[in-house]
């Protein structure tokens, strides 16, 4: 389904942008109904949605996942600091705009390196002192952890809560070990959210997930990998994950949309929605 936004002229383009090729970012955003992105990214979007029309259910429910993540860690844990890696472009309820309305001194440091991201989220963001955001290849946990401007406005002596929603799938390297890099540099206490695409491994579900991943990984973008349960749960090593809902006692993972939902179900979940899935674990 094309997200409806009239192409970018440009003049509206941001410096070094190649607007030639798909942006993950972008194509996330148009997703969502935003309207910064180009005909290259409205070409993957509408293959998408040709093999799946309800992927956009996918990129819906990651969004809800990770706005209850923060509301839930913001209002309960205390902590006041935030590490959101590959935050995509700046759209309704932001993890700044989550966490500040619980804690107004909470800090959030954006991590991205496409100059889109960049471009519109520092305009977005020059009038809060308590939010950065900065340039880094998050698939290097060393350029990401030891970057001067992460250093100089996250203290990782203390409870950190790192983001990572929806970026592991575009990794095609070894998931785990990058999330261990991230996760042994931060102290006790601290929470991890993370979300990736899912092979839920059913024979009604998995072909939905592999008509979705041979779009992205095979066409133009490149990437976009659907792994399975458990191994989108090594991607949290050592942590102690948070129980999905109120029904289910032992913590894991859970399709975006069945973590802790704001009420009951009165609708069936679209096959596209139970091909998302995340967890929040903390670091004991």
């Amino acid at each position: 389904m094309s997200s409806g936004s009239s192409a970018t002229s440009p003049s509206q383009i941001p410096v070094g942008v190649d607007a030639t090729r798909p942006s993950i970012a972008r194509i996330y955003d148009g997703f969502l109904g935003g309207k910064t992105n180009y005909a290259v990214d409205r070409a993957v979007m509408d293959k998408v949605s040709a093999a799946v029309p309800e992927a956009i259910d996918i990129a819906k429910g990651n969004r809800r996942f990770l706005n209850r993540a923060c509301r839930l860690l913001s209002s309960q844990t205390g902590i006041t600091q935030y590490l959101d890696c590959g935050s995509g472009l700046p759209t309704a309820e932001n993890t700044h705009e989550v966490v500040q309305r619980a804690n107004p001194e909470a800090r959030v440091v954006y991590v991205d390196n496409d100059p889109v991201v960049l471009a519109h989220g520092r305009a977005l963001l020059e009038d809060n002192y308590l939010v950065q955001m900065v340039e880094a290849d998050i698939f290097s946990a060393a350029a990401v952890l030891e970057n001067p401007e992460v250093q100089r406005h996250i203290d990782f002596s203390e409870p950190v809560v790192l983001l990572q929603v929806a970026t592991m799938h575009h990794l095609e390297g070894d998931a785990p070990d990058l999330m261990r890099q991230y996760i042994d540099a931060l102290a006790p206490g601290s929470y991890v959210v993370l979300s990736h695409f899912l092979d839920p491994e059913t024979p009604e579900l998995t072909p939905v997930a592999k008509r979705i991943e041979d779009v992205l990984v095979n066409g133009s973008m490149g990437a976009g990998r659907f792994r399975t349960r458990a191994e989108i749960e090594a991607m949290g090593p050592g942590l102690d994950f948070l129980p999905p809902n109120q029904q289910t006692k032992t913590g894991g993972l859970s399709v975006c949309d069945e973590w802790w939902p704001d009420g009951p179900r009165i609708s069936e979940l679209s096959m596209a929605a139970q091909c998302v899935g995340g967890w929040v674990g903390k670091k004991l």
